[in-house]
């Protein structure tokens, strides 16, 4: 198996690997198989489906928790920057998978995967040599951060890092050349109290990748190890002319107003922020952002600053008191979520169960901390060292980690077990907490959906008659469906709720708020849809106790290079317009990845 033992720009041209077709070598780049939420012999998981907030954020709100899928967008944006042929194949079946290996010869088969699906990936590697016997292998994604996956997986290149340039290099390309950016949607198939929503191409976020890796480099992060560590980034955009000038193009081609910033944190980069500011005030644009942050870094900004860059939904970390991570050293959290939620921003909190300093005694305290934050949406994750990170090296030296005989690494994804000893939790303990953690916010704060309605409109009511009219079309474009959609599932909610009368209090009173705000069509929708939307609900709730499960759809898309397989899709991109200054090629870990560059898929 060759290797690449050295940073990628330091690596020279003769020791690089490199296909003999060149930029003729037809390429396959695939996520692993599915299905994705159910147990099977290959690593699937009930507990580690295909949905992002149902997996961790939404998971035991039972109908009322947001369904939705999200593509491998790393897969996306490395065939859009490469001049070969490339096909992707995303989220196939086992069967689909090995027809295509069948009916099309692939000089390159690109697999991408979190650490939990590895065993998909070794049958993956097997089905390849069998079907494709001259085929190269390449495998990326988090999985590659297992030192050991070349003896676990017959695979020609694993890549750690950035795939685009590797890729590049790879096919014997220019590999700094500027990047094309994917037209990216969010999320699809989006479902909630029972209804698979019909969305209009303006309802969903276009996601924008800005850069990959993350500065601040908590230990335990994977991500930012994958990308090199603390201090580590890669920026595709470096300044906010460039990332204005594709932001644009994307919004017109796509019909978008809002964006999914997968950055993981965005606004870290001020000064790109900031000159992207100064040209949506100068081109009138009241776009919408999503944005990752730290609390620290939102803080350095004023509201003023983050209302007219259109901040409207930020996903934060909470860690939690008396832990051993300062970030959050002398910031009141709970004040600063009131204050983002009294603006109309939505957050997204995320907190860690089973940090060292958790105990049986402590850890009931420790979840009541984080719900009393009643943010939007709450991110309960087990406090796992991956491979690759500072935490996984600290705990080997310290000889915690557990031997693999003592667990599957499916169960290894952040829900159910750990893989090292703790030093006050056992296996059911854990388990039992982070179950406890998703039940205590959803009893205590109520439906995540709902929530958002709330802080929704706080922001429309604080800014419909703001001075800047960029300012108040935004919300208001925001609070498109208080009036109607979302004052149903207010009205559903309350009537699921009425045998409890503190839940049904609170939602009798959000409803009032928005009859008040918006009239008597409002209270129409909020009483007979709601009435309606309960019915779809209770259904939903029987469809779970069945066991009903989620799968995504299987994606087919090739690049403008293939010419000879028309069943597959054409992706699409947005090419950069503006002059790029040449950088520095930052510091890559030492076994460069193809990986699926900052993906927030949970399976694959």
């Amino acid at each position: 198996m060759s290797r690449v033992h050295a940073e990628i720009a330091a690596v020279p041209s003769s020791d690089f690997p490199r296909h003999p077709a060149g930029s003729r070598t037809r390429v396959l780049l695939t996520s692993v198989f599915g299905p994705y939420a159910k147990d099977d012999e290959y690593g699937s998981r009930a507990l580690n489906p295909m949905e992002l907030y149902h997996n961790q954020v939404t998971r035991t709100q039972g109908p009322f928790s947001l369904r939705m899928f999200h593509r491998s967008w790393g897969l996306m944006l490395i065939q859009a920057n490469v001049e070969a042929p490339c096909t992707v194949l995303d989220f196939p079946t086992r069967d689909r998978f090995i027809a295509e290996i069948q009916q099309h010869d692939y000089d390159v088969v690109g697999i991408t995967s979190i650490i939990p699906n590895r065993q998909k990936v070794a049958d993956m590697c097997r089905l390849i040599r069998h079907h494709l016997p001259k085929a190269k292998i390449v495998v990326g994604g988090h999985v590659a951060n297992l030192p050991d996956l070349d003896d676990r997986i017959d695979a020609d290149h694993i890549v750690q890092g950035e795939g685009v340039r590797w890729m590049r290099r790879f096919l014997g390309e220019a590999p700094d050349r500027p990047i094309r950016h994917p037209l990216i949607r969010s999320g699809y198939g989006t479902r909630n109290a029972g209804l698979t929503l019909s969305v209009r191409p303006d309802d969903v976020a276009a996601t924008v990748i800005p850069s990959v890796g993350c500065p601040l480099g908590c230990n335990f992060c994977s991500t930012s190890a994958m990308f090199g560590g603390k201090g580590k980034f890669v920026d595709f955009y470096h300044t906010g002319d460039e990332l204005y000038e594709m932001m644009e193009q994307m919004a017109d081609r796509m019909g978008v107003n809002s964006f999914f910033m997968m950055d993981e944190n965005f606004l870290l980069h001020r000064r790109r922020a900031l000159r992207l500011l100064e040209l949506m005030e100068e081109n009138d644009k009241s776009w919408a952002l999503y944005v990752f942050s730290s609390a620290n870094v939102l803080r350095s900004y004023t509201i003023e600053q983050l209302v007219g860059l259109g901040v409207s939904w930020v996903w934060m970390g909470i860690e939690g008191e008396n832990s051993r991570y300062t970030k959050l050293d002398g910031i009141d959290t709970l004040a600063l979520v009131r204050h983002l939620q009294s603006h109309g921003i939505r957050v997204l909190g995320s907190t860690i169960i089973g940090l060292e300093n958790h105990t049986p005694e402590n850890l009931d305290s420790a979840i009541e901390h984080a719900v009393r934050h009643c943010t939007d949406f709450h991110q309960f994750m087990l406090y796992t060292p991956l491979p690759g990170t500072p935490l996984h090296a600290e705990l080997t030296a310290q000889g915690r980690m557990k031997d693999e005989s003592e667990y599957d690494v499916a169960d290894i994804h952040g829900q159910f077990i750990l893989n090292y000893r703790h030093p006050h939790l056992t296996d059911q303990q854990t388990s039992e907490f982070i179950v406890r953690a998703f039940d205590r916010d959803f009893a205590q704060n109520g439906p995540s959906t709902v929530r958002i309605v709330r802080t929704t409109l706080a922001g429309w009511k604080r800014y419909k008659n703001h001075p800047d009219p960029r300012v108040q079309r935004r919300f208001a474009w925001e609070a498109r469906e208080l009036a109607n959609t979302l004052a149903a599932l207010v009205g559903g909610a309350r009537l699921y709720y009425r045998t409890q009368p503190a839940m049904y209090a609170e939602l009798s009173k959000l409803l009032k708020d928005l009859c008040c705000e918006f009239g008597w069509k409002t209270r129409l929708y909020g009483e007979l849809g709601g009435r309606w939307l309960l019915g779809k609900i209770r259904r939903e709730e029987s469809r779970l106790a069945g066991d009903w499960t989620y799968e995504p759809p299987t994606f087919y898309e090739r690049n403008a290079a293939v010419t000879d397989n028309p069943a597959a899709g054409l992706c699409q991109f947005i090419s950069p317009c503006l002059a790029v200054t040449e950088q520095p090629t930052p510091a890559l870990p030492t076994r460069p990845r193809v990986s699926d560059a900052a993906t927030v898929q949970t399976s694959g």
